[in-house]
């Protein structure tokens, strides 16, 4: 489905459920594709639920395993 960059002001909530049913839908903005809505996808990357994880440049550095131990270690000496 194609969609204007004003439907998708005035009409946002139609466009999503055109979504939620499993459409693609595509944003135009004068005219040319600017944009895509898309299903979300929860199953992407599922982490371990109530397990943080690291990301950017930290998601590969070894040392830094155990999130909550790492945070906890930094703010010792706040208090």
């Amino acid at each position: 489905m194609r969609a204007t960059a004003k439907d998708l002001r005035f009409h946002s909530k139609e466009l999503l459920d055109t979504v939620s049913r499993g459409e693609e839908v595509v944003i135009t903005y004068r005219g040319k594709p600017c944009a895509k809505l898309v299903p979300f996808d929860s199953n992407e990357k599922d982490a371990e639920p109530g397990k943080p994880e690291l990301f950017g440049i930290w998601k590969d550095n070894d040392s830094l395993r155990d999130v909550d131990e790492y945070v906890r270690n930094l703010r010792k000496g706040r208090s």
